[in-house]
C-alpha cells in the first residue's frame, strides 16, 4: 500500500495538509469538490507537495509533524521541491 502525506493549496496559497492511503483518488476528490469542509470551502485543488511511504503510521506521524510547523517552514518545504507552486497532479486524470 502506498500512503502519502500531502499539501494542497489554492491561488491565495491557503494550505491544507492531509494523509491518505490513495493519493490519486484523494486528489481527484478534492479537485471535484467531493469532500465537504475546509478544502471545498476554500477551493483547495492544487497539489503542491507530497511524500509517499508504505506505512500509514509513518504518514500519520509526518502529517502531525508538518501541521505543527509554522507557516513559513511549510512554505520553505514546498518551495524546496516546487518553487513555482505548480500542480503536481497535472495530467493525472486525462
Amino acid at each position: 500500500m502506498n500512503c502519502a502525506v500531502y499539501i494542497i493549496s489554492n491561488s491565495a496559497r491557503t494550505l491544507y495538509i492531509g494523509v491518505t492511503s490513495d493519493l490519486e483518488r484523494r486528489i481527484y476528490q478534492h479537485k471535484h469538490g467531493l469532500i465537504d469542509g475546509f478544502c471545498k470551502r476554500y477551493s483547495l485543488h492544487t497539489l503542491v507537495y507530497f511524500e509517499q511511504t508504505t506505512d500509514i503510521r509513518v504518514a500519520i506521524e509526518r502529517e502531525k509533524q508538518l501541521k505543527g510547523w509554522r507557516r513559513a517552514r511549510k512554505i520553505e518545504l514546498i518551495e524546496a521541491v516546487n518553487s513555482g507552486w505548480v500542480d503536481l497532479a497535472e495530467g493525472w486524470y486525462r
